[in-house]
């Protein structure tokens, strides 16, 4: 501290010792090195200019008061002339950190969006559709076109595919189809034994003991009892991956 500011006071007194005419132009040349050419100067230059320019006008003001004779008008004009001073000092400053202000203000604009943004998986509400079962004991109506008819060998398509059956009497007793038509589910009246046919990728898959709780994007969502947290199939097969 007192390396700062032995040298300001000794600033200081020489402006008041020196005529008002002789320390001005001082002040002034300092301003217009700040003003002209403050891209040349080091950040630590800037800063010790800045300082003498402060403490520069008290000084100024006193060398000022006593050519103008000390008296209460000389005080008055002292203290104008260190209010314009500082005034001007205070623009030229604001025009210097210019670009210092504008970079907490981006700052803060982009703080909104990093506050929003996700830092984890994004998170989703599943709303599942609930399954529409039909009987198996009547021929059903194919979303893609014909009907399917249900036997104890298993259900037959019009297209010539067939989802076997579990090979126990009396076979599926509900289907139904998922609600764009890509997946066929069927089940046994216990629940023992449930079917699911993949048409997209003529993919069967035979669950026991499971339950078909529900669509969602078209893919089926599975409970072992009711009350159970509904799980995705690729998660009932040990593919969570997918």
């Amino acid at each position: 501290m007192w390396k700062t500011l032995l040298p300001m006071l000794a600033w200081i007194v020489l402006l008041a010792v020196l005529p008002w005419w002789l320390g001005l132009p001082l002040l002034l040349a300092s301003a217009a090195t700040l003003w002209l050419v403050p891209h040349r100067l080091a950040p630590e230059h800037v800063m010790l200019i800045r300082r003498g320019l402060h403490w520069g006008l008290p000084g100024l003001a006193f060398a000022l008061q006593r050519t103008l004779g000390g008296d209460a008008f000389a005080w008055g004009a002292a203290l104008l002339a260190v209010l314009a001073g500082y005034t001007l000092l205070a623009g030229l400053e604001a025009w210097l950190d210019r670009h210092q202000r504008r970079t907490p203000a981006a700052a803060s604009a982009e703080w909104p969006e990093l506050a929003l943004a996700p830092t984890g998986p994004t998170a989703e509400i599943i709303e599942l559709q609930p399954p529409g079962w039909q009987s198996a004991s009547e021929d059903i109506a194919d979303p893609h076109g014909g009907h399917v008819t249900c036997r104890e060998d298993g259900c037959h398509f019009a297209d010539g595919h067939r989802v076997d059956g579990v090979g126990t009497p009396p076979g599926f007793a509900q289907v139904g189809f998922s609600p764009g038509g890509r997946w066929f589910a069927a089940r046994m009246a216990d629940d023992s034994v449930l079917t699911l046919w993949d048409r997209q990728h003529d993919r069967q898959h035979r669950l026991r003991g499971w339950q078909l709780c529900g669509w969602y994007r078209e893919q089926p969502w599975l409970i072992r009892r009711n009350g159970d947290m509904p799980l995705a199939l690729p998660a009932v097969l040990g593919r969570d991956d997918d």
